[in-house]
């Protein structure tokens, strides 16, 4: 139900997640509430509820949706590692509600199922895809690879790198992960 009584979402449950996502890019996840969610929805507020239980159900939900859309941008990077690791900028800058819950275990429900298999599957991508380009341990490779496409992009959502990088997140990307292959 709506302000107007009438409207009807084809899918509220892909309307909440959107919703949620663009209040966590205006205000932070500390001030998102179920409520406001259904305000901006147009729907009671009782519908976010019945979709998701609590917040942690929607954080939840967002982390998941978060890792199968990282795994599909690792997916269209498989041009090598440095193309890789810029797809991972690219899905940070993106999806920032997403970036920020995914590695929040505090946010969400870190052992809900879903999560954990959309977890696993882009765990599994990233790490062969560095085992396929290193040839050596791929599980420290692929956590050493991780670690500084993860800093990058998490320096780069909070305004912390030098202004020198200029303003293209993907080509500061590429500079600073060039590095580590030359």
């Amino acid at each position: 139900m709506t302000r107007s009584g009438s409207y009807h979402h084809g899918d509220l449950r892909r309307a909440l997640l959107d919703a949620a996502a663009e209040a966590m890019a205006e205000s932070g996840v500390a001030e998102l509430s179920l409520r406001d969610l259904a305000r901006r929805a147009g729907v009671s507020h009782a519908a976010p509820a019945h979709h998701f239980g609590d917040k942690a159900g929607l954080l939840t939900a967002l982390a998941t949706e978060g890792y199968q859309l990282l795994g599909e941008a690792l997916r269209e990077g498989d041009d090598g590692l440095l193309e890789a690791g810029v797809a991972y900028v690219r899905f940070a800058v993106r999806h920032p509600a997403h970036f920020e819950v995914m590695f929040r275990p505090d946010l969400h429900r870190a052992d809900d199922q879903d999560l954990a298999a959309a977890r696993a599957r882009t765990r599994e991508l990233l790490r062969g895809g560095v085992a396929q380009h290193t040839g050596r341990d791929p599980d420290v490779d692929s956590l050493a690879a991780w670690s500084i496409v993860h800093g990058f992009a998490t320096l780069w959502l909070s305004g912390a790198l030098p202004p020198r990088l200029g303003t293209d997140p993907e080509a500061a990307a590429r500079t600073v992960i060039r590095r580590l292959f030359s």
